[in-house]
């Protein structure tokens, strides 16, 4: 059974000027330890999808549609303070910027102790030892002496691996990972995404992992969601995304990745750019950027559908398609 499903999501924003759609009709589903990797230009939806399903939409955005379910039930449509307890304790969130998550005011051990008091049936002495070994567990040289220090005296990288702790020290079901290792240097990358990818498989822990990153996604996720204009392009098995994407989309994005195992000139690059909420074009939003486009693409939006091992929303998949 999936731990998450999301169903038919839609987020509008409206505006003075008419409702834009900033997420239409996106569907997933993720398993307990599965890394589903959500890839994109900016702009794409990605963090839209994260704050959608932790709660966090920024005002005035709203949900307007679909459905989020945590291991069978509704979580889109609780109140506040219902969802902030599901939010520390079976969900975690990690953000780009561990500025806006950790507190200036407290000592990281103290956030950390707190977060595992509130949500473990666990006292201060076992939660503060526990948080030390999550320090330790995330990277943080000397963490019995670091415990008490306070956000504003670690580097950028030592924050955001505080933040990843604090995110996981309450062993949520679910990890909604925004950009986790944008703020880290090649090596914390990878300790971090070791870290991640073995909770996955030890502990259970589903995981949505957001990023423009193919090499994170690569080397993390099982499955890759490839995200466009607010909708899902392409969604399958990362090996086969990346060596046999099905939609132009995610070929255009593969093909622009350096190889390392010969010489390029230069990179391919997908022309234009991805439209404004306010613009998305009729049909498929991708046919202006498109070199398969042909007429039923401006007319028509197409869903996902059987496109070899993956699933793709592009009409070149459909059944009788007239290229």
């Amino acid at each position: 059974m999936s731990l998450l499903e999301v169903k038919n999501l839609r987020v509008e924003f409206p505006t003075r000027r008419g409702t834009l759609v900033a997420l239409d009709d996106v569907s997933f589903a993720i398993a307990p330890g599965e890394v589903l990797g959500v890839v994109g230009e900016s702009g794409a939806g990605k963090s839209m999808t994260g704050a959608a399903i932790i709660g966090l939409l920024e005002p005035p955005g709203r949900i307007a549609g679909g459905q989020i379910l945590l291991e069978g039930r509704r979580i889109d449509n609780l109140p506040y303070e219902q969802m902030r307890r599901i939010r520390g304790r079976e969900i975690g969130a990690i953000f780009q910027d561990p500025l806006t998550t950790l507190n200036p005011l407290y000592t990281v051990g103290r956030q950390l102790v707190e977060t595992m008091t509130t949500h473990l049936p666990i006292g201060p002495g076992e939660a503060r030892e526990r948080a030390i070994g999550w320090l330790e567990q995330v990277g943080i040289p000397a963490a019995r002496e670091r415990i008490d220090s306070y956000p504003h005296e670690f580097s950028g990288g030592m924050r955001q691996r505080v933040v990843i702790a604090l995110a996981l020290c309450a062993e949520p079901k679910l990890i909604v990972a925004d950009e986790p290792t944008t703020a880290l240097d090649v090596s914390i990358q990878a300790q971090v995404i070791a870290l991640l990818k073995r909770l996955a498989r030890e502990k259970g822990t589903a995981m949505m992992l957001v990023t423009h990153d193919m090499g994170v996604i690569a080397e993390t996720a099982d499955r890759v969601a490839v995200m466009y204009a607010g909708r899902i392009a392409e969604i399958g098995p990362v090996r086969e995304v990346v060596k046999h994407a099905n939609h132009p989309y995610s070929q255009g994005l593969m093909a622009s990745i350096p190889p390392l195992d010969r010489r390029v000139e230069r990179l391919q690059q997908i022309e234009g750019a991805m439209p404004r909420l306010s613009a998305i074009p009729k049909g498929c939003a991708y046919n202006p950027r498109c070199p398969h486009a042909f007429d039923r693409c401006q007319t028509e939006r197409p869903d996902l559908m059987p496109a070899g091992r993956t699933e793709a929303a592009c009409w070149l998949h459909a059944e009788g398609s007239a290229r």
